[in-house]
This record gives C-alpha cells, structure tokens and sequence, in this order.
C-alpha cells in the first residue's frame, strides 16, 4: 500500500472528533454565559425550580429539565458548600456542551444563600458560592437600601481603577479557582461583575422582598446599582404581614406594588407560582418564575413550566 494513502488510525480520527467541536466552544470568549441574563435582554420570561436536594441524580435530572434557571435554597437547608460544589458539576451536562457549541449552561444555577443582614457573615457566604461556581446570589429578608447595597458589593469584585462602574467598590476576595474551571473561561475575573451594572457581566445579585419593609421601602432598593433583579416570597411576606395566606387581598396588594416599581424601573421581577397562577403572574409582567420544587419536575411543575411557556409565546 502507497504510504501516501496510509489509513488514518481510529483513535486519532476519535480524537479529531472531540477536540475540534470542543476548540470551537473554547475559543467563542463572547458567548453570553448567563442564559438569564440574555433572556432577560430578549424580553423573554424564565422559568426555574426551588432546589433542596443536592444529590447529584438530582442535579442530572435538573440539567436536562427544561428548564431555564434552577435555584439552589442553601437558607431553608444546610449551608453546605462542598454538596454545593458536587451538585454544580453534577449539573455539567458534556454533550449539551458539544450539541450547543457554547458553554453556556441550559440550566443556569443560583444560590440562595441564609445570611440576612449581618454585613460579615453575608459577604462570606456571597464569596464561597460564588467561588464554586454560581452565577449570581439571591439575598434574602432585604428590608432597605443599605443592605441592597452590601449584597451588591458583596456580589462584585473590586474595580480596576478609572472604569466607569467603580462604584460601588466590590468586597469580593479573589482566589475562583473551582469558578474559572466550572465556567470554562479564562477571563473569569472580567465576566464575573454584576449585570446590569456592567454591561457584560454575567453574575446576577437578586434581592428578596419578603417583608412590609421590603415593600415601603422598594424604591430605594431597586434604584441600587447593580441590583439584577428583585424576587417577591409570597409565604413570607404574608407571613410577615401577619396573614396565614398569601392569598389575602392585602398581600397581593403588597406583591403588585413592588412589581409596578421593577416595570417602572425595567428590573426584572419574579415570584413563586403553580399551575393555577403561573399564567397570570406572566400576563402580570413578572420575567422570571418558578414553578415547584425539586426532585425532577413533577406533574404539577411540569404543568405549571408548560401553562407559563404558553403563556409568554414560547410554545
């Protein structure tokens, strides 16, 4: 046989396969990482989970749910960062990857953390999420202004001097090793600010609004830069209020005034809903929902993750 025409070795034809698709992925540094964020810049509503287990048959189920964003509760269970850590690349789903052609996840992962408050236990819980690999921290019990403004410095790396964004001056320590290798980037630092106070930043600093407090005092909330969005907790709020429901008129009263502030000021606003009220609350403007709990999606989920796509047009 002419060595010329020397049959190519099957392993090296495997190896071409893999890595050329993957150089692709590598070398696309544009690609908008933070499918909430983009979605959100596309007028398009999001639907996600509250998630309370962190195994990591769980964390495969959520990756292939269908779903855009699944939020990690880390307050109403164990504030444990290294689950935390093995349920994030449990979510990595290699052959979405490759089918994509981007590293953008299908399934963007959230943490909400417990610290409410307190400025130094906040900011350490802030750091160590988003060291593993988070892609924005969703703050609960925010009552005023000022703790809206530590959460979001808390959220932010310090600034290079003489950029427009400075301030507010980042807290965030920098050593995000497990982040730059579960993002797969290599300008981590430059991409991990707070949208939309940086234009290409992908991390998102959500405030909970889950108190009378809350709800007075919105407008000095929600005009905080680098607040990325604002998540209204019916049960507590109601609760805080002194109702045993959320469905009392007052409560509701309470959730459609914070909402008129985030459309007022463009900041997206979400809420819990089910099956009876996801299509309502989407008609209402809300940008992003969840839909139930984790565990997969069950019918009620599934159903109410259907009902809300129908409802914003995606389906």
């Amino acid at each position: 046989m002419n060595r010329l025409h020397k049959p190519v070795p099957r392993a090296m034809l495997w190896l071409a396969a893999v890595l050329l698709p993957l150089s692709a992925v590598a070398q696309d540094e544009t690609v908008r990482l933070n499918k909430l964020i983009e979605m959100f810049l596309q007028e398009d509503p999001a639907f996600g989970l509250l998630s309370f287990d962190y195994s990591l048959s769980n964390a495969r189920s959520l990756a292939s749910s269908g779903l855009d964003f699944v939020l990690i509760d880390m307050e109403h269970a164990p504030f444990d960062v290294e689950r935390l850590r093995a349920f994030l690349l449990g979510m990595t789903n290699k052959r979405a990857i490759m089918e994509k052609g981007s590293l953008q996840p299908d399934v963007v992962p959230f943490v909400r953390i417990p610290a409410a408050g307190g400025a130094d236990e906040l900011i350490a819980q802030a750091k160590q999420v988003l060291d593993v690999g988070a892609f924005g921290v969703m703050f609960p019990a925010i009552h005023n202004r000022e703790q809206a403004e530590i959460a979001v410095r808390a959220t932010r790396y310090p600034q290079i001097n003489g950029v427009q964004d400075y301030e507010p001056p980042g807290l965030r320590g920098r050593n995000p090793s497990n982040a730059v290798w579960y993002w797969g980037v290599q300008d981590y630092h430059s991409r991990a600010d707070v949208w939309p106070l940086d234009a290409q930043g992908e991390l998102l600093a959500i405030m909970f609004i889950e108190s009378p407090e809350g709800v007075a005092n919105i407008e000095d909330i929600i005009t905080v830069p680098g607040v990325g969005g604002i998540f209204i907790g019916p049960s507590d709020l109601s609760t805080s209020m002194g109702y045993a429901s959320p469905s009392e008129p007052a409560v509701e009263e309470a959730i459609q005034r914070v909402l008129a502030s985030c459309l007022v000021h463009d900041v997206p606003c979400a809420i819990t809903t089910n099956a009876r009220t996801v299509e309502r609350r989407i008609s209402q403007g809300f940008r992003f929902v969840t839909v139930g709990l984790d565990s997969g999606l069950s019918a009620g989920a599934r159903s109410a993750l259907q009902l809300g796509r129908q409802a914003a047009g995606q389906e």
